[in-house]
């Protein structure tokens, strides 16, 4: 081949189809000369000038990281990636709707959460007598807040305080002379805030009291009313009546519950109001819709300051009868002019009357209002005691279809009189049978009104009636001072010179004295020279630091026995079943269902006792651990069923498992009761309904 045809060798190749390698373009400045000579030296001589060269062979593509749009979607259409991506589509949905589902089914079979009125203790507290922080000798709210570490301790997380409105205290404050304002006694407003923020900052709730059936005389209604001024002319209930010569002549017989007649004549107004209560306790006229407004707005006022609920008294006495007829007599024979004491009359007339339910009704539309926002329920409880008609006193419950309260107060243990294991049984039972259906039971021992427990039935019956307390469904009630055991003060411990300013009160009240707080001068409730009412004399031995020290302390069992009510689900919602009752024991189980592991409470009000408790329940295991017990030698300990010894005032708390439990058992059904009936899943760790 001549040099001119190498010459033209690239214009043929090109025009024959060849490929044209523009890779090397950076080096087309190389001598053309050493180009020519090595496309001579290289080119095969065998190489057939003008014959198109085959194409080449794509190499096989795959897919890697970062590959382009392009590059992707090559491989997304094919069968093996589209399939595998509409598997992981569906397994998607699918797991989505079944966490969906599986979501419902568990919030529909999930029973309702206890409240928090319902999931641990009310204490109780009577402002006056808790804690002194200014030195005059009356406790105030800056007392309480100091000691709320105390209601901690006890694993409690509610708060009733008693009333602390302003008054003349011509009845310990039960009079309000201003619905709006605090006694300086218990400090100002700005105190209560500060107390209600520092209750909820750790995790408390607060209860106050509202006496809503009447004011004080000094109240500012009362004086407008009396001087017939505008709306509050009808503000009271008032009557014509005579007054001559000193001698009264009431409108009718009715008798106030202190006694003599329940009207005074008004020296302004020339008529006479009624008082179920105190002479300087008017009763307001609840069949004006003007008086029913004003406690609406003052319900509204508190709850708006943030407490948490009310507890209504004295509610049966909000409606007298319009009529005004005579009451009956208990004894028909006796001299109406005779009759002078609340006991001598059936107060058909100024109690419970057509109506009265309906006002308790409103009050709780109200409080509804302001219980929309989660976690912020607000609770209601009314003193409905009435000791000889258990079917009205469950009327305050509400019906299924109309709300009421969340319970009416349960006084039943507090009206014992003579202690036994048959007479605890049967106030027990009194209440669990007739309370309505879905309802939740409360629980009392002591108030500012009832002896303590110490002095009502005595010192060695402190712990196994707290234990009782703890254990029953439902809510305990305690009275401040129970947890240690506390007893009266009595009237003989004052000196002569306080005798006549206090003697009166103590007699009346003697379950009022300060909380005896350490061994210290006025048992660290006061640091100043005295106390409105004198401390117990053995507030040395009977004190809160005292007993925080002693592990056998009635302190610490109570404080043992919340923890465990708070801790075990048996204890907290569970079937509550009586076993055994006679003259010394009351003997009860509490169970849930799913739950394998039963507590059984052997509590001793008489006599030093021996229960064959295998006997009594056949399936009972042979024996049982002792969990707690009010002789604190006896915790840890395993007991024989058959042989189950008790002291004079001791109480036991077996737990044992078993798979059948007594509540399942047709020979108890008619003894079992449960209130927010709920079962547990081991295998899921949760309750459920529906089991």
């Amino acid at each position: 081949m001549g040099d001119e045809e190498a010459k033209n060798l690239p214009m043929e190749l090109s025009e024959k189809g060849g490929v044209e390698n523009n890779g090397f373009v950076q080096n087309e400045a190389f001598d053309e000369k050493e180009t020519n000579a090595s496309s001579q030296e290289e080119i095969p001589k065998t190489c057939v000038i003008g014959v198109s060269p085959a194409p080449p062979e794509e190499s096989a593509l795959k897919p890697y990281a970062g590959m382009p749009k392009e590059v992707l979607l090559k491989f997304s259409g094919q069968a093996r990636y589209r399939v595998t991506r509409e598997i992981l589509f569906w397994l998607i949905i699918a797991s989505a709707v079944m966490l969906v589902c599986a979501t419902i089914a568990i919030i529909a079979l999930s029973p309702k959460c206890l409240d928090w009125w319902q999931a641990g203790p009310i204490y109780q507290i009577y402002p006056r007598s808790f804690k002194d922080s200014d030195m005059d000798g009356n406790g105030d709210l800056k007392g309480i807040q100091e000691k709320l570490d105390h209601i901690m301790y006890l694993n409690i997380k509610n708060i009733w305080i008693t009333s602390f409105y302003k008054s003349p205290l011509k009845d310990l404050g039960y009079g309000a002379e201003d619905f709006y304002d605090i006694d300086p006694m218990f400090g100002s407003m700005t105190d209560f805030e500060n107390l209600i923020a520092a209750i909820h900052d750790r995790g408390l709730k607060m209860i106050m009291d509202l006496i809503p059936n009447h004011t004080s005389d000094k109240h500012r209604w009362f004086q407008l009313s009396r001087n017939r001024t505008g709306k509050y002319t009808d503000y009271y209930v008032w009557h014509d009546c005579a007054q001559a010569g000193g001698s009264l002549t009431p409108p009718n017989n009715w008798v106030s519950v202190y006694g003599n007649s329940s009207w005074q004549f008004d020296d302004v107004r020339k008529q006479c109001y009624f008082h179920q209560f105190g002479k300087e306790q008017p009763d307001l006229n609840f069949r004006n819709p003007a008086v029913q407004q004003e406690i609406h707005d003052i319900i509204k006022f508190w709850l708006g300051k943030g407490i948490d609920g009310f507890s209504f008294s004295t509610v049966k006495f909000l409606l007298e009868a319009t009529h005004l007829r005579d009451e009956p007599q208990v004894n028909k024979l006796q001299r109406p002019e005779d009759i002078t004491a609340y006991s001598q009359l059936y107060h058909d007339y100024t109690t419970t009357q057509v109506g009265m339910h309906d006002l308790l009704r409103a009050f709780r539309h109200t409080m509804d209002q302001f219980s929309s926002e989660p976690g912020r329920y607000r609770f209601m409880s009314t003193d409905a005691d009435d000791k000889e008609d258990t079917e009205a006193t469950m009327m305050y419950y509400g019906t299924s279809f109309i709300q009421e309260t969340d319970f009416p107060f349960n006084f039943y243990l507090i009206n014992l009189k003579n202690l036994s294991g048959n007479s605890v049984f049967e106030a027990v039972n009194s209440w669990m049978k007739n309370m309505p259906e879905g309802k939740w039971p409360n629980w009392a021992v002591g108030n500012p009104g009832s002896a303590r427990i110490s002095s009502r039935i005595g010192k060695e019956y402190v712990n196994v009636i707290n234990m009782l307390l703890l254990t029953l469904p439902g809510t305990p009630i305690t009275y401040y001072g129970e947890e240690i055991g506390m007893e009266n003060i009595a009237s003989e411990e004052v000196s002569e010179e306080l005798m006549s300013s206090v003697s009166v009160i103590i007699q009346t009240f003697p379950e009022k004295s300060p909380m005896q707080w350490d061994g210290k001068v006025n048992a660290g409730f006061t640091e100043g020279n005295s106390s409105w009412l004198p401390v117990n004399p053995d507030y040395e031995s009977v004190n809160v630091e005292t007993q925080k020290t002693r592990s056998n302390s009635s302190l610490n069992l109570y404080r043992e026995l919340s923890l465990l009510r708070n801790t075990e689900l048996p204890l907290q919602r569970g079937w509550m079943c009586h076993v055994w009752n006679d003259s010394n024991v009351f003997v009860y189980v509490r169970e849930l269902d799913g739950l394998d592991r039963v507590f059984m409470m052997v509590l001793n009000f008489g006599q030093e006792s021996t229960t064959n408790l295998k006997a009594v329940v056949p399936n009972l295991p042979s024996e049982a651990f002792v969990r707690l017990s009010t002789n604190f030698g006896n915790a840890g300990k395993v007991v024989n069923t058959q042989i189950v010894k008790t002291d004079m005032g001791e109480g036991l708390v077996l737990q044992y498992k078993t798979e059948k439990p007594v509540h399942a058992m047709e020979a108890f059904q008619e003894n079992c009761f449960v209130a927010e009936k709920a079962c547990y899943s081991p295998a899921f760790n949760l309750l459920y309904m529906n089991c």
